[in-house]
Protein backbone atom coordinates (compact mmCIF):
# COMPACT_ATOMS: atom_id res chain seq x y z
CA UNK A 1 0.00 0.00 0.00
CA UNK A 2 0.99 3.47 -0.72
CA UNK A 3 1.07 6.81 1.85
CA UNK A 4 1.26 10.26 1.24
CA UNK A 5 1.81 13.39 3.54
CA UNK A 6 1.72 17.15 3.21
CA UNK A 7 2.61 19.41 5.79
CA UNK A 8 1.76 22.93 6.01
CA UNK A 9 3.33 24.20 9.30
CA UNK A 10 6.21 25.09 10.58
CA UNK A 11 9.39 22.43 11.31
CA UNK A 12 7.64 20.96 14.26
CA UNK A 13 5.02 19.78 11.89
CA UNK A 14 7.23 18.91 9.69
CA UNK A 15 9.10 16.49 11.50
CA UNK A 16 6.18 14.94 13.35
CA UNK A 17 4.82 14.35 9.62
CA UNK A 18 8.57 12.44 8.73
CA UNK A 19 8.37 10.26 11.88
CA UNK A 20 4.53 9.22 10.94
CA UNK A 21 6.07 8.44 7.56
CA UNK A 22 8.76 6.74 8.89
CA UNK A 23 6.62 4.64 10.57
CA UNK A 24 4.29 3.84 7.65
CA UNK A 25 7.79 2.43 5.54
CA UNK A 26 8.90 0.63 8.29
CA UNK A 27 5.53 -1.40 8.72
CA UNK A 28 5.88 -2.15 4.71
CA UNK A 29 4.46 1.10 2.88
CA UNK A 30 5.42 3.10 0.01
CA UNK A 31 6.00 6.44 0.61
CA UNK A 32 4.96 8.33 -2.53
CA UNK A 33 4.89 12.31 -3.51
CA UNK A 34 1.53 13.91 -2.04
CA UNK A 35 0.39 14.57 -6.06
CA UNK A 36 0.70 10.64 -6.60
CA UNK A 37 -2.33 8.39 -6.20
CA UNK A 38 -2.03 7.03 -2.42
CA UNK A 39 -3.95 4.75 -0.10
CA UNK A 40 -3.33 6.61 2.64
CA UNK A 41 -2.80 10.41 2.77
CA UNK A 42 -1.82 12.23 6.02
CA UNK A 43 -2.19 16.22 6.26
CA UNK A 44 -0.69 17.97 8.84
CA UNK A 45 -2.51 21.26 9.31
CA UNK A 46 -1.46 24.50 10.57
CA UNK A 47 -3.80 27.06 12.42
CA UNK A 48 -1.13 30.17 12.82
CA UNK A 49 -3.12 32.54 10.59
CA UNK A 50 -5.92 32.50 8.59
CA UNK A 51 -4.18 31.71 5.13
CA UNK A 52 -2.69 28.70 6.61
CA UNK A 53 -6.22 27.78 7.92
CA UNK A 54 -7.04 27.96 4.23
CA UNK A 55 -4.34 25.85 3.07
CA UNK A 56 -5.01 23.42 5.34
CA UNK A 57 -8.53 22.73 4.36
CA UNK A 58 -7.82 23.19 0.41
CA UNK A 59 -5.24 19.99 1.01
CA UNK A 60 -7.46 17.96 2.98
CA UNK A 61 -10.08 18.05 0.18
CA UNK A 62 -7.47 17.47 -2.54
CA UNK A 63 -6.86 13.99 -1.16
CA UNK A 64 -10.60 13.16 -1.97
CA UNK A 65 -10.39 14.03 -5.82
CA UNK A 66 -6.96 12.13 -6.11
CA UNK A 67 -8.34 8.76 -4.83
CA UNK A 68 -11.88 8.75 -3.50
CA UNK A 69 -11.45 6.03 -1.29
CA UNK A 70 -8.38 6.99 0.25
CA UNK A 71 -8.36 7.26 3.87
CA UNK A 72 -7.32 10.59 5.15
CA UNK A 73 -5.63 11.70 8.33
CA UNK A 74 -6.02 15.51 9.33
CA UNK A 75 -4.45 16.39 12.34
CA UNK A 76 -1.99 19.07 13.91
CA UNK A 77 -2.93 22.55 14.73
CA UNK A 78 -5.58 23.73 13.31
CA UNK A 79 -7.58 20.37 13.60
CA UNK A 80 -6.79 20.99 17.56
CA UNK A 81 -8.32 24.48 17.10
CA UNK A 82 -11.19 23.46 15.53
CA UNK A 83 -12.18 20.96 18.24
CA UNK A 84 -11.55 23.46 20.78
CA UNK A 85 -13.70 25.89 19.32
CA UNK A 86 -16.56 23.76 18.41
CA UNK A 87 -16.06 20.20 19.62
CA UNK A 88 -16.39 18.94 15.99
CA UNK A 89 -15.11 20.00 12.62
CA UNK A 90 -18.10 22.52 11.67
CA UNK A 91 -16.96 22.56 7.32
CA UNK A 92 -19.50 19.97 6.28
CA UNK A 93 -17.57 19.76 3.57
CA UNK A 94 -14.59 19.04 5.25
CA UNK A 95 -15.82 16.68 7.36
CA UNK A 96 -17.15 14.62 4.45
CA UNK A 97 -13.34 14.01 3.14
CA UNK A 98 -11.61 13.37 6.62
CA UNK A 99 -11.67 9.55 8.27
CA UNK A 100 -9.29 10.17 10.95
CA UNK A 101 -9.29 13.29 12.63
CA UNK A 102 -6.40 14.30 15.33
CA UNK A 103 -5.30 17.08 17.05
CA UNK A 104 -1.67 17.43 18.32
CA UNK A 105 -1.82 14.42 20.61
CA UNK A 106 -1.40 10.99 19.83
CA UNK A 107 0.21 11.40 16.09
CA UNK A 108 2.88 8.72 17.17
CA UNK A 109 -0.38 6.18 16.94
CA UNK A 110 -1.21 7.41 13.57
CA UNK A 111 -0.13 3.94 11.78
CA UNK A 112 -2.00 1.93 14.00
CA UNK A 113 -5.95 4.21 13.78
CA UNK A 114 -5.21 3.67 10.16
CA UNK A 115 -4.68 -0.13 10.68
CA UNK A 116 -7.80 0.43 12.60
CA UNK A 117 -10.19 2.57 10.28
CA UNK A 118 -8.80 -0.28 7.45
CA UNK A 119 -10.27 -3.18 9.33
CA UNK A 120 -13.64 -0.98 11.10
CA UNK A 121 -14.33 1.88 8.14
CA UNK A 122 -15.73 3.80 10.84
CA UNK A 123 -14.33 7.42 11.04
CA UNK A 124 -12.24 8.13 14.15
CA UNK A 125 -12.72 11.38 15.81
CA UNK A 126 -10.07 11.41 19.07
CA UNK A 127 -10.39 14.55 21.24
CA UNK A 128 -8.82 15.90 24.20
CA UNK A 129 -7.93 18.86 26.42
CA UNK A 130 -4.30 20.06 25.79
CA UNK A 131 -3.92 21.84 28.51
CA UNK A 132 -3.35 19.25 30.62
CA UNK A 133 -1.01 17.53 28.62
CA UNK A 134 2.11 17.30 30.79
CA UNK A 135 4.45 14.68 29.13
CA UNK A 136 6.17 14.70 25.69
CA UNK A 137 4.62 12.30 23.30
CA UNK A 138 8.14 10.47 21.58
CA UNK A 139 7.95 9.65 17.88
CA UNK A 140 10.88 8.24 16.32
CA UNK A 141 12.56 9.75 13.14
CA UNK A 142 14.41 7.12 10.97
CA UNK A 143 14.43 9.04 7.70
CA UNK A 144 13.79 12.86 6.56
CA UNK A 145 11.95 12.94 3.32
CA UNK A 146 12.36 16.13 0.84
CA UNK A 147 15.59 17.30 1.68
CA UNK A 148 18.90 16.36 3.07
CA UNK A 149 18.86 18.69 6.63
CA UNK A 150 16.60 16.26 9.26
CA UNK A 151 14.49 18.26 11.78
CA UNK A 152 14.56 16.45 15.00
CA UNK A 153 11.62 18.24 17.71
CA UNK A 154 13.17 18.31 20.88
CA UNK A 155 10.61 20.02 22.78
CA UNK A 156 6.51 21.02 22.66
CA UNK A 157 3.96 23.24 23.82
CA UNK A 158 4.48 27.22 24.75
CA UNK A 159 4.01 29.19 27.94
CA UNK A 160 4.39 32.62 26.89
CA UNK A 161 0.87 33.34 26.25
CA UNK A 162 1.58 36.40 23.27
CA UNK A 163 -1.71 38.02 22.95
CA UNK A 164 -1.82 37.37 19.27
CA UNK A 165 -0.77 33.54 19.35
CA UNK A 166 -2.90 30.44 19.13
CA UNK A 167 -0.11 28.00 19.74
CA UNK A 168 -0.49 27.71 23.13
CA UNK A 169 -3.91 27.08 22.90
CA UNK A 170 -3.51 24.27 20.50
CA UNK A 171 -0.06 23.05 21.45
CA UNK A 172 -0.23 22.98 25.29
CA UNK A 173 2.29 23.81 27.94
CA UNK A 174 6.34 23.14 27.67
CA UNK A 175 7.60 19.70 27.38
CA UNK A 176 10.73 19.12 26.59
CA UNK A 177 11.96 15.64 25.77
CA UNK A 178 14.48 13.05 27.44
CA UNK A 179 18.14 13.73 26.58
CA UNK A 180 18.55 9.57 25.75
CA UNK A 181 15.86 9.95 23.01
CA UNK A 182 17.20 12.51 21.22
CA UNK A 183 20.71 10.78 21.31
CA UNK A 184 19.28 8.09 19.72
CA UNK A 185 17.22 9.61 17.26
CA UNK A 186 20.59 11.68 16.00
CA UNK A 187 22.66 8.54 16.29
CA UNK A 188 20.09 6.49 13.70
CA UNK A 189 20.05 9.90 11.40
CA UNK A 190 23.43 9.85 11.31
CA UNK A 191 23.83 6.10 10.37
CA UNK A 192 21.48 7.36 7.65
CA UNK A 193 23.61 9.62 5.83
CA UNK A 194 22.65 12.58 7.42
CA UNK A 195 24.92 15.30 7.61
CA UNK A 196 23.25 18.18 9.11
CA UNK A 197 20.21 18.69 11.87
CA UNK A 198 18.16 21.06 13.04
CA UNK A 199 17.44 20.88 16.80
CA UNK A 200 13.69 22.03 16.82
CA UNK A 201 10.25 22.94 19.22
CA UNK A 202 7.19 25.20 19.76
CA UNK A 203 9.74 26.96 22.19
CA UNK A 204 13.20 25.53 21.69
CA UNK A 205 14.58 27.60 23.65
CA UNK A 206 12.49 26.62 27.30
CA UNK A 207 13.87 22.82 26.53
CA UNK A 208 14.81 21.39 30.14
CA UNK A 209 12.88 23.84 31.90
CA UNK A 210 10.64 20.66 33.21
CA UNK A 211 13.39 18.53 33.65
CA UNK A 212 16.82 18.22 35.85
CA UNK A 213 19.27 20.07 35.49
CA UNK A 214 19.89 20.45 31.68
CA UNK A 215 19.35 23.14 28.88
CA UNK A 216 19.54 24.11 25.57
CA UNK A 217 22.95 24.53 25.38
CA UNK A 218 24.05 20.98 27.30
CA UNK A 219 21.80 19.32 24.18
CA UNK A 220 24.29 21.08 21.71
CA UNK A 221 27.20 20.05 23.21
CA UNK A 222 25.82 16.10 23.69
CA UNK A 223 24.82 16.31 19.63
CA UNK A 224 28.58 18.07 18.73
CA UNK A 225 30.02 14.44 19.93
CA UNK A 226 28.38 12.25 17.41
CA UNK A 227 29.52 11.89 13.60
CA UNK A 228 26.74 14.44 12.97
CA UNK A 229 28.76 17.28 10.81
CA UNK A 230 26.38 20.72 11.39
CA UNK A 231 23.70 21.78 14.18
CA UNK A 232 21.33 24.45 13.35
CA UNK A 233 18.54 25.77 16.01
CA UNK A 234 15.41 26.56 14.80
CA UNK A 235 13.57 29.56 15.89
CA UNK A 236 14.09 31.32 19.07
CA UNK A 237 13.58 33.92 22.14
CA UNK A 238 15.96 36.54 22.68
CA UNK A 239 16.17 35.92 26.78
CA UNK A 240 18.33 32.70 26.23
CA UNK A 241 21.03 34.54 24.04
CA UNK A 242 23.69 35.42 27.09
CA UNK A 243 27.14 35.57 27.69
CA UNK A 244 27.68 32.30 29.14
CA UNK A 245 25.16 30.62 26.18
CA UNK A 246 27.65 32.08 23.40
CA UNK A 247 30.81 31.26 25.39
CA UNK A 248 29.75 27.45 25.44
CA UNK A 249 28.05 27.38 22.13
CA UNK A 250 31.00 29.88 20.23
CA UNK A 251 33.39 26.18 21.13
CA UNK A 252 30.88 23.91 19.30
CA UNK A 253 32.79 23.71 15.61
CA UNK A 254 29.64 21.86 14.20
CA UNK A 255 27.25 24.81 15.60
CA UNK A 256 25.83 26.72 12.07
CA UNK A 257 25.65 30.57 13.39
CA UNK A 258 22.49 31.20 12.06
CA UNK A 259 19.99 33.12 14.82
CA UNK A 260 16.15 33.45 13.81
CA UNK A 261 15.74 35.75 17.38
CA UNK A 262 12.13 36.67 17.18
CA UNK A 263 11.42 40.20 17.23
CA UNK A 264 7.75 40.49 15.74
CA UNK A 265 7.46 44.17 16.20
CA UNK A 266 10.36 47.14 16.43
CA UNK A 267 8.05 49.18 18.57
CA UNK A 268 7.94 49.09 22.49
CA UNK A 269 4.74 50.00 22.79
CA UNK A 270 3.47 47.30 19.90
CA UNK A 271 5.67 44.74 21.90
CA UNK A 272 3.60 45.86 25.20
CA UNK A 273 0.36 45.47 23.35
CA UNK A 274 1.33 41.45 21.99
CA UNK A 275 2.73 40.64 25.83
CA UNK A 276 5.91 40.34 24.59
CA UNK A 277 8.53 39.87 27.47
CA UNK A 278 11.32 42.28 26.20
CA UNK A 279 11.88 45.68 24.26
CA UNK A 280 13.55 46.47 21.71
CA UNK A 281 16.84 47.90 23.54
CA UNK A 282 17.23 44.68 25.64
CA UNK A 283 16.12 42.65 22.32
CA UNK A 284 19.34 44.85 20.06
CA UNK A 285 21.59 43.89 23.34
CA UNK A 286 21.22 40.53 22.40
CA UNK A 287 21.92 40.94 18.73
CA UNK A 288 25.27 42.90 19.54
CA UNK A 289 26.37 39.78 21.93
CA UNK A 290 25.63 37.40 18.93
CA UNK A 291 28.01 39.99 17.12
CA UNK A 292 30.74 39.84 19.73
CA UNK A 293 31.23 35.93 19.20
CA UNK A 294 29.92 35.23 15.28
CA UNK A 295 29.94 38.91 13.45
CA UNK A 296 28.87 37.48 10.43
CA UNK A 297 26.06 35.32 11.99
CA UNK A 298 22.71 35.27 10.55
CA UNK A 299 20.10 37.02 12.52
CA UNK A 300 16.62 36.00 10.49
CA UNK A 301 13.13 37.04 12.09
CA UNK A 302 9.60 37.42 12.11
CA UNK A 303 7.51 40.78 12.11
CA UNK A 304 4.06 40.88 11.97
CA UNK A 305 2.73 44.82 10.33
CA UNK A 306 -1.15 45.78 10.87
CA UNK A 307 -1.35 44.54 14.72
CA UNK A 308 -4.45 46.50 16.46
CA UNK A 309 -3.85 49.24 17.32
CA UNK A 310 -0.39 50.05 14.82
CA UNK A 311 -0.36 53.42 14.11
CA UNK A 312 1.49 54.40 11.13
CA UNK A 313 4.21 55.99 13.24
CA UNK A 314 4.76 52.69 15.44
CA UNK A 315 5.15 50.88 11.83
CA UNK A 316 7.85 53.21 10.66
CA UNK A 317 9.56 52.76 14.32
CA UNK A 318 8.85 48.89 13.52
CA UNK A 319 10.59 49.27 10.67
CA UNK A 320 13.46 51.63 11.20
CA UNK A 321 14.42 48.79 13.95
CA UNK A 322 14.83 46.36 11.70
CA UNK A 323 16.84 48.51 9.71
CA UNK A 324 19.16 49.03 12.39
CA UNK A 325 19.40 45.40 13.43
CA UNK A 326 20.66 44.72 9.81
CA UNK A 327 18.97 41.26 9.51
CA UNK A 328 19.98 39.36 6.78
CA UNK A 329 16.37 38.14 6.54
CA UNK A 330 12.78 39.15 7.21
CA UNK A 331 9.48 36.81 7.38
CA UNK A 332 7.03 39.42 7.21
CA UNK A 333 3.83 38.38 8.39
CA UNK A 334 0.54 41.12 7.82
CA UNK A 335 -1.58 40.20 11.49
CA UNK A 336 -4.00 37.79 11.39
CA UNK A 337 -7.14 37.35 13.25
CA UNK A 338 -6.99 34.72 15.82
CA UNK A 339 -10.19 33.70 17.62
CA UNK A 340 -9.44 33.33 21.71
CA UNK A 341 -6.51 35.86 21.75
CA UNK A 342 -6.70 38.92 23.50
CA UNK A 343 -5.68 40.61 20.28
CA UNK A 344 -8.77 39.31 18.54
CA UNK A 345 -10.81 41.44 20.50
CA UNK A 346 -8.87 44.72 20.06
CA UNK A 347 -9.22 47.02 17.18
CA UNK A 348 -8.33 46.36 13.64
CA UNK A 349 -6.29 48.24 11.63
CA UNK A 350 -7.71 48.02 7.94
CA UNK A 351 -6.85 45.11 5.45
CA UNK A 352 -5.30 47.49 3.18
CA UNK A 353 -3.40 48.94 5.28
CA UNK A 354 -1.52 45.56 6.47
CA UNK A 355 -1.40 45.26 2.73
CA UNK A 356 0.44 48.26 1.88
CA UNK A 357 3.27 48.22 5.23
CA UNK A 358 4.20 44.65 4.41
CA UNK A 359 5.18 45.45 0.64
CA UNK A 360 6.74 48.26 2.32
CA UNK A 361 8.46 46.20 4.52
CA UNK A 362 9.56 43.67 1.91
CA UNK A 363 11.63 46.44 0.17
CA UNK A 364 13.67 46.99 3.44
CA UNK A 365 13.75 43.17 3.50
CA UNK A 366 15.75 43.15 0.51
CA UNK A 367 17.98 46.06 0.65
CA UNK A 368 18.86 44.21 4.22
CA UNK A 369 19.36 40.04 2.60
CA UNK A 370 21.90 42.20 -0.27
CA UNK A 371 23.68 44.15 2.85
CA UNK A 372 24.31 40.93 4.54
CA UNK A 373 24.78 39.10 1.23
CA UNK A 374 27.51 41.55 0.05
CA UNK A 375 29.43 41.23 3.02
CA UNK A 376 30.13 37.80 2.42
CA UNK A 377 31.07 38.24 -1.42
CA UNK A 378 34.91 36.70 -1.59
CA UNK A 379 34.73 34.14 1.69
CA UNK A 380 35.15 30.66 1.04
CA UNK A 381 32.54 29.04 3.28
CA UNK A 382 31.36 25.00 3.32
CA UNK A 383 28.22 24.47 1.78
CA UNK A 384 26.09 21.77 1.93
CA UNK A 385 24.31 20.81 -1.22
CA UNK A 386 21.21 19.76 -1.28
CA UNK A 387 19.65 19.06 -4.48
CA UNK A 388 19.78 20.64 -8.14
CA UNK A 389 17.41 22.70 -9.93
CA UNK A 390 17.25 24.28 -13.25
CA UNK A 391 16.67 28.02 -13.53
CA UNK A 392 16.17 29.59 -16.57
CA UNK A 393 17.50 26.53 -18.87
CA UNK A 394 20.49 25.98 -16.77
CA UNK A 395 21.16 23.45 -14.08
CA UNK A 396 22.70 24.39 -10.43
CA UNK A 397 23.56 22.66 -7.55
CA UNK A 398 22.14 24.36 -4.43
CA UNK A 399 23.07 24.78 -1.03
CA UNK A 400 24.00 26.42 2.49
CA UNK A 401 26.55 27.76 4.16
CA UNK A 402 26.81 27.18 7.81
CA UNK A 403 25.54 31.30 8.26
CA UNK A 404 22.41 30.09 6.01
CA UNK A 405 22.67 32.08 2.90
CA UNK A 406 21.52 29.72 0.22
CA UNK A 407 24.07 29.26 -2.64
CA UNK A 408 23.79 28.87 -6.47
CA UNK A 409 26.85 26.84 -7.97
CA UNK A 410 27.39 25.93 -11.80
CA UNK A 411 26.78 22.00 -12.01
CA UNK A 412 28.41 19.11 -13.21
CA UNK A 413 26.82 16.52 -14.26
CA UNK A 414 29.73 13.89 -13.96
CA UNK A 415 29.55 14.95 -10.10
CA UNK A 416 27.07 13.85 -7.75
CA UNK A 417 27.38 16.32 -4.77
CA UNK A 418 24.07 15.91 -3.47
CA UNK A 419 24.56 15.48 0.77
CA UNK A 420 28.02 16.72 0.23
CA UNK A 421 29.91 19.44 2.01
CA UNK A 422 31.98 21.77 -0.34
CA UNK A 423 33.83 24.28 -0.59
CA UNK A 424 32.83 27.12 -2.45
CA UNK A 425 33.84 31.07 -3.09
CA UNK A 426 30.94 33.30 -2.52
CA UNK A 427 31.21 35.38 -5.86
CA UNK A 428 27.87 37.73 -6.32
CA UNK A 429 24.61 38.65 -4.70
CA UNK A 430 21.22 38.12 -6.28
CA UNK A 431 17.88 38.72 -5.18
CA UNK A 432 17.61 36.13 -2.24
CA UNK A 433 20.71 33.76 -2.84
CA UNK A 434 24.47 33.96 -3.93
CA UNK A 435 26.53 32.50 -6.49
CA UNK A 436 28.94 30.70 -5.81
CA UNK A 437 32.25 28.95 -7.21
CA UNK A 438 33.09 25.47 -6.10
CA UNK A 439 36.45 25.02 -4.93
CA UNK A 440 37.55 21.61 -6.85
CA UNK A 441 39.86 19.05 -4.73
CA UNK A 442 42.38 18.07 -6.89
Amino acid sequence: MKVAGYNLGCKVNKYELDAILSDFEKDGFEVVNFDEVSDVYVVSTCAVTQLAEKKSRKYINRTKKMNPNAITVALGCYIQKEFNDNNKLIDDELLKNIDIFLGTKEKSKVLDLVKEELNTKERMVRTYDVTKLKEYENQKLIKCYDMTRAYVKIQDGCNNFCSYCIIPYVRGRERSRELSDIMEEINTLSNKGIKEVVLTGIEVASYGKDLDNISLIDVIEEVSKTSIERIRLSSLEQGIITEEFLERLSKVDKFCPHFHLSLQSGCDATLARMNRKYNTEKYFEKVELIRKYYPLAAITTDIIVGFPEETDEEYKMSKAFASKVAFSDIHIFPYSVRTGTVAATKKQVPLLTKELRAKDLQRTKYELIKNFEDKNIGDIKEVLIEQVVNINNKDYYVGHSKNFIKVLMEYDEEKELTNRIVKVRLKESLKEEMLGEILWED
